[in-house]
């Protein structure tokens, strides 16, 4: 719905709207009733004018890891922890931060311009024009100093190169000059040394998030000419975390790699620039004319290349290593201490980072006071709760992942769920997340109320789906009780606990009402006053966040048995296998219709003659991969997760307690059915990412590519590879049908 619909609206308070004999997922009838005198308490407490007060004092002054107002913020979470009953303490890591000494882009030919490479600061507000900004660059970008000719290459995504050579073209030898959008911005100048280009240019083309999106800022929200879009280009899909410690906790004491030796460095230099730097460079370029999808918005015709631009590229950085402050804070658990919930939101920013992180980080401060003063009150949770805010999560996760790779053995033990925010700002909820968690999300949303619509969470986002679907799914949506979670890439810090070491997680937040804030995405403008006047400026989403987040753990820590759910988990497999066998099938039909058109000379005759192409050349048509170890092993899954979930919900609904001692090896049973879904080899290519459902692609970074040893190897046309990871993700599957099974045993026999 547009933002204006809204501007009037009555906020309303955001509470528990279940009904009081609706049942809990976890919970026995008696637990049930408690768990909801103490959620009323809970609701009650999270205010928007602290988390106001909150986003004001940490996005006060530049932040980024390494900073003096990072380690100010820290000890100041630190500090709100202690004061609100937690046990909090910095837990520190030495990690490799590169900032830049030099940088320099200029047109050499066929005239002379140098880029600006600064943001101008905005009248009004305040921030824009601090001390202590850190420059606008590319972290582990290599040091680098090269001139060659420009080639434009669009969104430079692998789709767009092959473009590029059926058109004759190639940027062996040249700098690239690519727009943000359609992948994450690592994968561009990873796909660019493949093909042999020697430097890369990133810039934020106004057709994606400047004025043609809407009035830039300060007008409106969007990038304006001189905005600049910051960011890590460190190869994240092969791991992520400092780069000279793979594996490990990045203490002190660690052992380090040469730098000549981390792989996930870029192979080439790279420099994020403006629209205002791009023009002059993008009007430079000649040859061929963009194909029309690859216009953007600057009021210039968009050529190819390469040439007659010829520009120098050089950046060089001074490669230190820094310190990242983990705030790790603990409400110890009562009965089952040894099984953590953790919570976590980074509390590092590019520059003042209002809206990413702080919105998010702001909620989790209220979660944890209202639960402060909860613990205070008498409430114990039965599992040990973990609540962090980790640096360094802009440059690469850094804080996150030497965290959990510092603390993997316990983690691996006993962690129940990692719940993740980022950013926060109006609209929908974003439901994503561990598929055995679908259960929980969904009962936690459907009992919030959301503050401008006065539906629940929930309902507002399955109207809100229903409405985006198309009309073949649509009865789908209504035909489900609970909404189908989004899978997980990356670009957050769930990554390390879910996809590395098997920890059930999930991302929240709300978003989605237009414009949205990705004009001012990384930048100086993501500031407190952008946040007034054009985010949630009320804060009753930051209201409404901590209440969604906060009741999630607090049922994950008190359930009497892990609140996971089976039966979502296989719908969702059984759709990741669909999608991969039609996939294949439709890279048959495509190398067979190709080929046709090849023999028949259909294609020649369908190119577009403004664009000249060269004919590709003949496909080999895909063999046949034999899906049966999938197949019987998902039926396996599924009569594990239909025994469970039937068996769970009818002894969970028997009045009388459980013994805790028969919960314990039940609850240390049910964690490990995450874990069972990973793969200690890793994918393929890339052992770190350890899960055989979930994983970022390797060319979309943040995009989730689910099954993604099977699918990615189908993708690359990896025929053998492909058959092999069937067997892989068979084999994850039957493991976690056997713990289900075994959970099913401890079940029937709880008295």
């Amino acid at each position: 719905m547009k933002r204006s619909l809204f501007l009037g609206a009555v906020l309303l308070v955001t509470v528990p709207t279940a009904p009081a004999d609706e049942s809990i997922w976890g919970f026995s009838p008696e637990g049930a009733a408690a768990e909801r005198q103490w959620e009323a308490r809970f609701s009650a407490l999270p205010s928007a004018d602290s988390a106001r007060s909150y986003m004001r004092r940490l996005s006060g002054q530049p932040h980024h890891i390494g900073s003096p107002g990072g380690r100010a913020n820290a000890e100041w979470i630190r500090d709100q922890f202690r004061s609100w009953g937690w046990t909090a303490d910095l837990e520190t890591f030495q990690v490799l931060f590169p900032v830049p000494k030099l940088r320099r882009l200029e047109l050499l030919e066929p005239t002379r311009f140098v880029a600006k490479l600064q943001e101008p600061a905005i009248p009004g507000d305040p921030t824009t024009s601090q001390p202590g900004q850190i420059p606008t660059y590319n972290a582990y970008s290599i040091d680098g100093d090269v001139s060659a000719p420009l080639v434009y290459v669009n969104y430079g995504i692998p789709d767009d190169y092959e473009r590029l050579e059926r058109m004759g073209i190639s940027v062996k030898g040249a700098i690239v000059i690519v727009r943000y959008g359609q992948s994450w911005r690592g994968i561009k100048p990873k796909v660019a040394a493949e093909h042999g280009a020697i430097g890369c240019i990133l810039y934020s083309d106004p057709n994606d998030d400047g004025y043609h999106a809407g009035d830039a800022y300060p007008k409106g929200g969007m990038r304006p000419a001189g905005g600049v879009q910051r960011g890590s280009v460190m190869d994240m899909p092969v791991r992520t975390g400092d780069p000279l410690t793979p594996n490990a906790g990045a203490t002190d004491s660690a052992k380090r790699l040469d730098r000549s030796e981390a792989e996930t460095l870029t192979r080439i230099p790279v420099l994020p620039i403006s629209w205002g730097d791009a023009q002059p460079l993008l009007a430079a370029i000649g040859g061929r004319v963009a194909p029309g999808d690859w216009q953007g918005g600057l009021p210039i015709t968009y050529h190819v290349g390469p040439g007659p631009a010829r520009v120098r590229l050089a950046v060089q950085f001074d490669w230190q290593l820094v310190p990242a402050y983990d705030v790790i804070a603990r409400l110890p658990g009562a009965v089952e201490p040894e099984l953590w919930v953790v919570r976590g939101n980074h509390h590092d920013a590019w520059v003042n980072g209002a809206w990413d992180p702080v919105s998010g980080l702001v909620a989790e401060l209220e979660e944890a006071r209202a639960l402060g003063a909860l613990y205070r009150e008498g409430w114990r949770p039965r599992r040990t709760i973990v609540y962090a805010a980790w640096d360094g999560e802009e440059p690469i996760l850094l804080g996150s992942t030497e965290w959990a790779e510092q603390h993997a053995d316990e983690l691996r033990s006993g962690a129940v769920a990692y719940l993740n925010t980022d950013t926060n700002d109006r609209g929908f909820l974003d439901l994503s997340g561990s598929h055995v968690l679908e259960r929980l999300l969904n009962q936690v949303a459907a009992a919030v109320t959301d503050p401008e619509t006065g539906l629940t969470v929930q309902r507002r986002l399955r109207l809100a789906r229903i409405g985006n679907a198309a009309p073949t799914g649509r009865d789908a949506i209504r035909g489900r009780t609970d909404l189908q979670l989004d899978a997980l890439g990356s670009g957050s810090d769930f990554t390390p606990f879910l996809q590395h070491l098997g920890i059930a997680s999930a991302n929240l937040g709300y978003g989605g009402e237009q414009p949205g804030p990705g004009g001012i995405y990384h930048s100086i403008y993501d500031s407190f006053t952008w946040y007034g006047r054009f985010g949630d400026s009320t804060f009753a989403y930051g209201r409404a966040l901590a209440l969604v987040t906060g009741l999630s753990v607090m049922r994950l820590a008190s359930a009497d048995v892990v609140p996971y759910q089976f039966g979502a988990l296989v719908d969702a497999v059984d759709l990741y296998a669909g999608e991969v066998k039609q996939l294949l099938a439709s890279k048959v039909d495509e190398a067979r219709e190709r080929n046709r058109q090849l023999d028949e000379g259909v294609y020649q005759a369908m190119q577009d003659p403004r664009v000249p192409e060269t004919v590709p050349p003949r496909d080999s048509v895909p063999p046949f991969l034999n899906f049966a170890p999938l197949d019987n092993a998902l039926a396996a899954l599924r009569t594990a997760a239909g025994r469970y979930d039937s068996v769970a919900a009818v002894r969970l609904a028997r009045e009388g307690p459980m013994r805790a001692a028969d919960l314990a090896p039940l609850n240390a049973q049910l964690v490990q059915v995450e874990r069972a879904l990973t793969e200690p080899a890793g994918l393929p290519g890339r052992p770190w990412y350890q899960h055989t459902i979930y994983a970022p692609g390797l060319y979309t970074g943040y995009g989730v590519k689910t099954l993604p040893g099977i699918r990615e190897s189908i993708e690359q046309r990896q025929w053998s590879t492909a058959d092999a990871q069937i067997e892989v993700v068979a084999a994850a599957l039957r493991r976690a049908a056997d713990r289900i099974e075994t959970a099913s045993g401890m079940v029937e026999r709880l008295r």
